[in-house]
């Protein structure tokens, strides 16, 4: 199933990914640090959204109280039934 998500409070404007048998791939994001959101995309494709978000969860970036991964992490717990 395809996602689509707006992110909230990051550089990053939107997230698109898609979950086949609670794997995650195909996860892109729209705007934000293009090198570091690519390689957050190579590095979770095919992993279990459970792993990703106990990864992800809770990061920040600089001053603020969330990140592009913190924000990935929060669209897959709204998702993971």
């Amino acid at each position: 199933m395809h996602y689509k998500y707006k992110t909230n409070g990051t550089c990053s404007k939107e997230i698109d990914f898609d979950i086949n048998d609670n794997k995650i791939s195909n996860l892109s994001f729209t705007g934000g640090c293009n090198g570091n959101l690519k390689a957050i995309s190579s590095l979770v494709e095919g992993k279990d959204i459970d792993y990703v978000i106990e990864r992800c969860k809770g990061i920040t970036c600089n001053n603020k109280n969330t990140s592009c991964a913190d924000q990935l992490a929060k669209v897959l717990e709204s998702v993971r039934g």
